[in-house]
């Protein structure tokens, strides 16, 4: 996969991040890599979140606003941007 498909796959669930990671330009896609990792494990830990009472109506905005993250994330791909998303961006996972 070029740089640009690695880029947009990663932000497509856990699973698009691992066809990424492994088939993709990782060497110059590290930086959507990194984004889209923090973003999904974000995700699946509101999922968990969500199943508690009194925590999950709040894990349950967040999620919307992860949710709008991981689209921010996959413009900036498609432009081929390398910003960072807001409160999540700066959180590095991956060397």
């Amino acid at each position: 996969m070029d740089r640009k498909t690695t880029d947009i796959v990663a932000y497509i669930t856990i699973f698009g991040w691992l066809a990424a990671y492994v088939a993709g330009d990782r060497e110059d896609s590290k930086f959507h890599l990194n984004q889209a990792l923090v973003i999904n494990l974000t995700l699946i830990i509101l999922a968990v979140l969500t199943r508690i009472p009194l925590i999950g109506l709040l894990a349950g905005l967040l999620q919307i606003v992860v949710f709008i993250f991981l689209i921010m994330g996959i413009v900036y791909a498609v432009r081929e941007q390398d910003n960072e998303v807001p409160l999540l961006g700066c959180v590095k996972l991956l060397k």
